[in-house]
């Protein structure tokens, strides 16, 4: 029984490894043309040595914030804040917490029980 079972096994992974194949040829790789089906091959000849491609401002001369900037560092910084101080201000719910304030109040309500006698 187990020569047709292996069969069947060996002619899955054939299968497999065949679409396996064509999915790597049309992904990724060069295509012919110099890009591939995710890629394009861009505009720019070679690196410029700048950081993201940007070149600097002249001398004496600040960089222009861009229209997103502003409200992107605004909203991080009060994200921060809002993390900050909303997590710190949180009530301990652990659960050692609730164990340790549960045997204070025992020990408390037996040395209440042993100075009434």
């Amino acid at each position: 029984m187990s020569p047709p079972r292996s069969k069947a096994i060996a002619s899955a992974a054939g299968m497999l490894r065949g679409r396996m194949r064509a999915a790597l040829r049309t992904r990724g790789g060069d295509s012919g043309e110099g890009a591939g089906r995710w890629t394009s091959p861009g505009t720019q000849e070679r690196p410029n040595g700048y950081l993201f491609n940007r070149t600097p401002p002249p001398p004496g001369e600040s960089r222009k914030w861009e229209d997103w900037e502003l409200p992107c560092y605004i909203t991080s910084f009060l994200t921060i804040v809002i993390l900050g101080v909303g997590l710190n201000a949180k009530p301990d719910l652990t659960l050692e917490t609730w164990a340790h304030q549960k045997a204070l109040e025992r020990l408390q309500q037996q040395q209440e029980v042993a100075s009434d006698e």
